[in-house]
């Protein structure tokens, strides 16, 4: 997987979110959020970008800030299973299960997203994942890897993440997805249950473009395959949404 690189090509004014202000209001109006510190991931932008759309930003390890924390982001970038092991390192992978399972919020971000499916396979290795969904990581079938830049998302009804911007194009940097995400909307799925908000995007050219899974909104548990740090104004107002709903 290649980093995503702290300034976008053609001189993208989306690295650091500049134009966005910081919102008023004093940090008792701000929603507490840890960024967990395991080793992986563009931590430093997703810290400033989550300041700036109005959270009260902690960047650590620390288990007992991140299970008190009203949000917590798992980020994410290189191999599926050095960030497993990272995750474990750090008592990640108990600490994600025990948020969700008191309805806690979590966002994952790129391979932070990754890792919530049940296994990840990069150069013919499987490594486990966390199991929040079933499905694969794999690398995409696609004539050009890594996709690299900047594509649109196909945002289902409903959906808060992306409320305002289901007509935006986000920043992708990665050569692994899951590309098919059942759980919920098969056959056997318990009518009692609802299914997780799935978008898709799509990599390649026009007509053999491969599809995969941009981000999903399941309960306390959302994730984005795209860098909402590196997504401008779009990328704002979508991290601007998970906060308030903190």
């Amino acid at each position: 997987m290649t980093n995503a690189p702290d300034l976008l090509p053609d001189g993208g004014a989306a690295a650091e979110l500049n134009a966005r202000p910081v919102p008023s209001g004093g940090p008792a109006d701000r929603p507490r959020v840890v960024v967990l510190d395991y080793g992986f991931g563009n931590v430093r932008s997703a810290v400033r970008a989550l300041e700036r759309v109005g959270a009260d930003v902690e960047l650590t390890a620390d288990r007992h800030a991140a299970a008190e924390a009203d949000g917590l982001v798992v980020p994410g970038v290189g191999a599926f299973a050095a960030c497993m092991e990272g995750l474990r390192a750090v008592g990640g992978n108990q600490l994600v299960d025990r948020r969700l399972a008191g309805g806690r919020p979590v966002l994952g971000v790129c391979v932070g997203m990754q890792v919530m499916f049940g296994a990840g396979v990069e150069h013919g290795i499987r490594a486990d994942g966390l199991g929040e969904w079933d499905g694969v990581v794999e690398r995409l079938d696609a004539p050009v890897v890594p996709h690299m830049g900047w594509s649109g998302v196909e945002a289902p009804a409903g959906s808060t993440l992306f409320a305002g911007v289901e007509q935006e194009r986000f920043y992708f940097v990665h050569s692994y997805a899951a590309q098919t995400f059942t759980q919920g909307h098969d056959e056997s799925a318990d009518p009692r249950y609802t299914p997780p908000l799935v978008t898709w995007s799509s990599h390649g050219p026009t007509g053999s473009a491969v599809r995969f899974v941009a981000a999903v909104e399941d309960g306390p548990l959302s994730a984005t395959q795209f860098h909402p740090e590196k997504s401008g104004d779009a990328g704002a107002t979508l991290l601007e949404n998970w906060v308030r709903s903190l």
